[in-house]
């Protein structure tokens, strides 16, 4: 992994098409190396979470290639990479895992699920309703609280969707639009001989909630 942040931080301080152009070289190396990682990554998932099973590790990687064409940053290329773990793929349209790495400690591991479409968002709010104390006891659990932040709130809702009380017991995570935990990671763990088995520990915390999101959008 020290290649990968190595070449990351040279990219991020050099973003432009020259640059990348005479040390594409470099790219491929830790591009090859972060290839492998995710395969590696994904074997240690499988074990616990069949769902995963018949995955492509080499479509599970994102393209460091930024889509520029409506946006103010210019800049060609990510500074990071990044590589997306669910039942349908690389896409989250499905609860799953996310793996960001990004010198300068930016790098995490994600869980959850990420924007989905009304209607699944509707029947996980409704799991939330009937079912809000086993939400609880996952999201409280002693050793994900240790790891994992509360869900994002980004965009969460300002007052309580249709069909539910202000006052519900559950309102807060009613609210939401996305169900997203993550655990940062600093580049001293990045580089560590011992980070795939510390990722394996962390994803498999994550499974629970995986498996709550699942049964809901079932």
């Amino acid at each position: 992994m020290e290649r990968i942040l190595k070449f990351l931080k040279d990219l991020s301080k050099n973003n432009d098409r020259d640059w990348f152009e005479k040390n594409k070289p470099k790219y491929l190396v830790a591009k090859e190396e972060f290839d492998a990682f995710v395969a590696t990554l994904l074997d240690e998932l499988i074990k616990f979470d069949g769902s995963l099973h018949g995955l492509n590790p080499k479509k599970l990687t994102f393209r460091i290639y930024r889509d520029v064409r409506f946006s103010k940053d210019k800049r060609p290329y990510k500074t990071n990479m990044g590589a997306s773990f669910s039942a349908t793929g690389k896409g989250m349209g499905r609860p799953g895992y996310y793996l960001h790495i990004e010198p300068g400690n930016k790098s995490f591991i994600a869980g959850g699920l990420y924007m989905p479409e009304p209607e699944v968002l509707n029947k996980i709010r409704q799991e939330i309703d009937y079912n809000g104390k086993s939400l609880t006891k996952i999201m409280n659990d002693k050793k994900f609280k240790k790891d994992f932040a509360a869900f994002w709130d980004e965009d969460k809702l300002k007052r309580a969707p249709k069909g539910y009380a202000e006052d519900h017991p559950y309102i807060e995570w009613i609210k939401l639009k996305s169900f997203i935990t993550t655990r940062m990671l600093t580049d001293k763990e990045v580089k560590d001989k011992k980070f795939l088995k510390q990722l394996a520990t962390l994803t498999k915390s994550l499974q629970p909630l995986n498996d709550f999101l699942s049964e809901a959008i079932a």
